[in-house]
């Protein structure tokens, strides 16, 4: 993963439980680096081990944390420098999700080493849709739902988000069943 990922990782800590407790979390991982930079990429371990130790360190399960960081990750990146992208990639949150492989195929330009996640939309009606996540990465699942909080938020829409199938049942990908509210 990209440090942009880590650096948001270390923010949102920082930003919750202070600087104390992530020098805390690093140690624990073992991570040495003190600043990551954003468009270098680090080995998807060093994220995994970073997530671990949180959970470790602040006594709260992973699912909760990589679910939190979802969400605070819509809000980050359009801080960092993806605002622009993230308005271009759709007028609503139904559009927003429909062009998440193609927003990451521009983004794919500027980080020649992405390794995104995949996404599809099916049963799209006004008020709901099922959300098909496809990732070489195991366990982000939890994400996923934080980036859908994080994104009805961003288009101040309701949103629920109940994860219908999960990889590994039978099928090659997660399912998530999203609700809208107006």
């Amino acid at each position: 993963m990209y440090g942009l990922v880590n650096k948001a990782i270390q923010d949102m800590v920082v930003g919750k439980f202070g600087e104390a407790a992530w020098n805390r979390i690093r140690q624990a991982a073992g991570v040495e680096d003190e600043v990551f930079v954003a468009m270098e990429p680090y080995d998807d371990a060093v994220t995994y081990r970073l997530v671990r130790a949180a959970s470790e360190q602040l006594g709260a399960p992973a699912d909760s944390l990589l679910e939190a960081f979802g969400e605070f990750w819509t809000r980050y990146t359009a801080r960092e420098g993806f605002g622009d992208l993230l308005q271009a990639t759709g007028s609503n949150i139904t559009e927003f999700l429909m062009n998440l492989d193609n927003m990451h195929a521009r983004i794919g330009l500027m980080c020649p080493h992405l390794r995104p996640p995949s996404f599809r939309c099916s049963d799209v009606t006004p008020d709901s849709l099922t959300l098909h996540y496809y990732s070489e990465r195991e366990g982000l699942a939890p994400m996923v739902k934080g980036l859908l909080a994080g994104l009805g938020k961003n288009f101040d829409v309701g949103v629920s988000v109940e994860h219908t199938r999960q990889r590994g049942e039978g099928i090659d990908h997660d399912e998530f069943k999203v609700r809208f509210d107006a």
